[in-house]
């Protein structure tokens, strides 16, 4: 963001539907009337708190460093009366983290050692369920005879 916008509180109040969403949190205004359908929680909890400042419910959840980095990526402005540390040092250090943190997978690949152990969970089994019916046949024909 080239230049600082400053709200009021007020003017915060103003956005506080599901076509137009804005909240405060940690001195920083928000627009996530686009995030709202891809809010985790459901977009019902950010409209709760719509045209309000939403810092202390934002930190009680316990948000990622991922989250915590989008925050970044929906501000417009910041509160009037807050002070927010060197924005844009802030946008690309939690940008850069929201895209480390944010998805990431690994693989396990199938050595052999995990081929014979699925083998085995398999035969295993089978072969114990084979034994008991083999052993009932055996004492049912034996007590017949």
């Amino acid at each position: 963001m080239a230049e600082k916008r400053v709200f009021t509180l007020k003017q915060v109040a103003q956005h506080k539907s599901r076509k137009d969403c804005w909240f405060v949190i940690n001195g920083r205004v928000l627009n996530v009337t686009s995030f709202l359908e891809e809010h985790p929680g459901g977009e019902e909890v950010l409209l709760e708190l719509a045209g309000q400042d939403a810092s202390k419910a934002f930190a009680d959840i316990g948000h990622s460093k991922a989250a915590q980095g989008m925050l970044l990526k929906y501000q417009v402005g910041v509160l009037e009366g807050h002070t927010v540390q060197d924005q844009d040092a802030d946008k690309s250090a939690a940008l850069r983290d929201a895209k480390k943190d944010g998805m990431s997978a690994f693989i396990v690949k199938d050595g052999p050692a995990q081929k014979y152990a699925a083998l085995a969970e398999f035969v295993i089994p089978l072969l114990v369920a084979g034994s008991y019916f083999a052993y009932r046949y055996v004492t049912v024909v034996a007590s017949h005879a």
